[in-house]
């Protein structure tokens, strides 16, 4: 079963306008000294698509000596069907699609400590599927400058993942190493104003592909006679990639409002390039209710050895991938695309000590490679519920 990675926006504010309008409600008791939250999501593509269930907790609580933590745990329930990177049928549109089944459960923790302008922290995470197993850790420092007016990030990275493949016997887990690192800023311009801008590196090593994606090539068998073959993808054994994080948040009180807008750059060695706008507004009802519509635009170029097909090219695939040889896909996650979320956030605090939120999403991805159909790429409705209580 391939790993369903959700669109998901990245980047770290240390400073965020829409917690400062939070603020603005009703606080707990200044005893408070812990936080549960537990929150319902159902992630379901449309057409009979990939279907995510999850539920998740976290925990946050005050410890001695200023150090504080933090443990989230999650358990997904995934089916549908997905792509398999094989071309539609002549006289279709229609991609084929492989049903899959699954279940995932993770969890992860956090240590942090205040030391006089630094805060230290350290995690750890574990995810585990019954065809894919992930560890990571985490280590990130947060620097006050000016007063409190400037904050500097700095955080490194990692985790070691085991696949299942069903390719190669001799070796049927296979690893992947990956490393990341972080640095940022975030400036108060003013009472009202912030603005972040963070600077990641990753490295990716090992096996990158997917073990459920497949690529087609015709080949001719026997003198004279052109079959269609399928062959299992073929990424490379190293990635290196890059983002820039740009980011605006002001708080507007005379409108019982805030903003946050940012922008995103990645790019990296698959040749992928990828520009993501996001904009959210917070709008105050009353004393306890806030209404957030949000939007977020996503654009990729395709990866330089996405082929809907092999069919164009002189490559020749072989039955169990090669790093060493030519890459090749025809996952459309890898393809030229474009993708906007749009969804409303409702949240409301009726006790000092409890606060409610409901929120949907709406997402859209297109292709825009002109040859792979539509019918690859997904439409999904989000749904999510969460309560917290506070202590």
């Amino acid at each position: 079963m391939p790993r369903l990675r959700l669109p998901v926006p990245t980047g770290l504010n240390a400073v965020s306008l829409s917690l400062l309008l939070l603020g603005a409600l009703p606080k707990p008791s200044a005893r408070a000294e812990g936080s549960l939250s537990y929150n319902l999501e159902d992630y379901s593509e449309t057409a009979g698509r990939v279907g995510v269930h999850t539920m998740g907790a976290l925990l946050k609580q005050d410890l001695p000596y200023d150090v504080k933590l933090s443990a989230t745990a999650i358990n997904d329930a995934i089916a549908g069907a997905t792509p398999t990177g094989e071309p539609a049928p002549a006289g279709s549109t229609q991609v084929p699609l492989a049903t899959l089944h699954d279940h995932r459960k993770a969890w992860e923790t956090e240590l942090s400590r205040q030391f006089d302008r630094v805060n230290l922290s350290i995690g750890y995470a574990d995810s585990r599927e019954h065809d894919y197993i992930s560890k990571g850790w985490s280590v990130n420092t947060l620097t006050d400058f000016n007063q409190k007016n400037t904050t500097l990030l700095f955080g490194i990275a990692g985790h070691e993942d085991s696949a299942e493949t069903f390719y190669d016997y001799p070796q049927i887990y296979v690893k992947r190493h990956a490393y990341s690192s972080i640095i940022g800023v975030t400036q108060l311009i003013d009472p009202r104003t912030t603005v972040s801008l963070n600077v990641t590196w990753s490295r990716d090593v090992g096996y990158l592909s997917d073990q459920y994606k497949f690529v087609e090539k015709t080949i001719e068998l026997v003198p004279g006679s052109f079959f269609p073959l399928i062959f299992h993808e073929n990424r490379p054994s190293e990635r290196n990639s890059g983002v820039v994080f740009a980011s605006v948040n002001r708080a507007y009180p005379e409108l019982k409002g805030a903003v946050e807008a940012s922008y995103r750059f990645y790019a990296d060695t698959y040749g992928v390039q990828a520009n993501t706008l996001e904009f959210k507004w917070l709008q105050k009802l009353g004393p306890t209710v806030i209404l957030a519509p949000d939007l977020r635009i996503h654009e990729q170029g395709a990866a330089s050895f996405y082929h809907y097909d092999l069919n164009t090219t002189n490559i020749v695939p072989n039955y169990v991938p090669d790093p060493s040889g030519p890459a090749y896909s025809s996952d459309y996650r890898l393809s030229k695309l474009i993708a906007t979320t749009y969804g409303l956030n409702l949240s409301w605090k009726p006790r000092d000590w409890l606060k409610l939120t409901v929120d949907y999403s709406r997402y859209n991805m297109r292709g825009r490679d002109g040859q792979t159909p539509q019918s690859a790429y997904p439409d999904a409705n989000i749904y999510s519920a969460g309560a917290a209580i506070s202590w």
